[in-house]
């Protein structure tokens, strides 16, 4: 392309104050160093853990930032030594990535790779190949896909099928792996089991959508937003309760519903005090409760040992425990050969320049998932 080894100017959304809105900025990205990838961006989706990193007041020693880690694009140019992807190619970002090389990438009991975690607590690297303004523009997850152009790490990008609808698929690299993948990876549902979902947004649908793959018999969801209820029963939830509609605690009616709770039963609000409710709704003795849902990183969980006393397990899931740059491209490639629809979780598409309306309908519970395009 012509643009190899030039800095390219482009459009991005950046974030100068963390709960301000984000500004549309000419920005300048620079070519990819060793073992890096340009791309030019096709399509982000707006993930929660966005929209809550969006007002946080300790994300202001990382602005600007340009936010975004859900997406697809095409490869414009790669650094020396890349040799996973080339010029040209469909790509998904992953926002964790799979270096291939630690103790994590090379053990099957779990995939967040030690790449992430050097990244701090912010998940944000020090440096950037972006500038605006003269200054250097961070990348939220060192990904930053609200953007026409990003570069990032080789070990952060997967080719995808060439086939591939880039403008749905976005949503495989974060939302639905996450959801989907905390049913199949994470729980292990199995057929005819009784599944609960506390929370009905993009990843709770698609936990729905992995408990009903995996061959659940019943599935309950849950939410206070009614508005929700015929979006998940359109992919696989057999009953849809609020827990305003009951006197009692949400946990002890899901118990008498269950007689005697839910096989397995997933967080996926990113409340902390839901944890202890879920948890409480899944069978005593051989309930399994995963927590699927964003949590605030200092939160600490008030749950009753008498919870676990006779084998209930409450475990964790990061990213539906998909091993990234292997496991991703096969959902991908699932997805085009329809063994599961994206369509039900997309609810806007917006251009790049709609981003604060696209934060505020997710905010105000008007959508499920927006798709931004560049």
């Amino acid at each position: 392309m012509g643009t190899r080894g030039k800095v390219i100017k482009c459009k991005a959304a950046v974030l100068w104050t963390p709960g301000a809105p984000m500004d549309i900025e000419e920005i300048e990205v620079a070519p990819p160093r060793a073992k890096e990838v340009r791309i030019k961006m096709v399509a982000t989706g707006i993930c929660g853990t966005d929209i809550k990193s969006l007002d946080d007041k300790e994300l202001s020693q990382f602005c600007p930032i340009i936010m975004g880690h859900e997406g697809t694009g095409m490869v414009e140019s790669v650094g020396e030594g890349v040799s996973t992807v080339k010029t040209g190619d469909k790509v998904i970002i992953l926002c964790l990535p799979q270096c291939g090389e630690c103790n994590t990438c090379l053990t099957s009991k779990n995939n967040m790779c030690e790449e992430i975690r050097l990244s701090g607590t912010h998940l944000i690297s020090e440096s950037s190949r972006v500038t605006c303004r003269g200054k250097m523009v961070h990348q939220y997850i060192s990904i930053g896909t609200f953007s026409e152009y990003t570069v990032i790490k080789e070990i952060s990008v997967a080719k995808i099928d060439e086939a591939a609808h880039l403008e749905k698929a976005c949503l495989i690299g974060c939302g639905f792996a996450t959801g989907f993948g905390a049913a199949i990876n994470s729980a292990k549902v199995t057929p005819g089991s009784t599944c609960a979902v506390f929370g009905l947004g993009g990843v709770g649908l698609s936990v729905i959508i992995g408990c009903k793959t995996a061959g659940a018999a019943r599935i309950i969801a849950v939410d206070t937003n009614k508005d929700k209820f015929a979006k998940a029963k359109t992919v696989g939830a057999t009953e849809c309760i609020s827990p305003r509609d009951f006197d009692n605690p949400i946990q002890e009616v899901l118990f008498d519903m269950t007689n005697g709770g839910t096989d397995f039963s997933f967080e996926v609000t990113g409340n902390p005090e839901i944890v202890a409710t879920a948890l409480a709704s899944c069978n005593k003795d051989h309930g399994v409760c995963v927590i699927v849902g964003a949590i605030a990183s200092r939160a600490q969980l008030n749950i009753s040992s008498q919870l676990f006393l006779s084998g209930r397990s409450l475990k964790g899931s990061v990213l539906g425990g998909w091993k990234t740059k292997d496991e991703i491209p096969k959902l991908v490639s699932d997805y085009m050969a329809k063994k599961f629809s994206l369509d039900p979780l997309i609810t806007h598409t917006l251009a790049l320049n709609k981003v604060n309306e696209a934060v505020q309908l997710m905010k105000n519970g008007q959508c499920i998932r927006s798709i931004l395009l560049p």
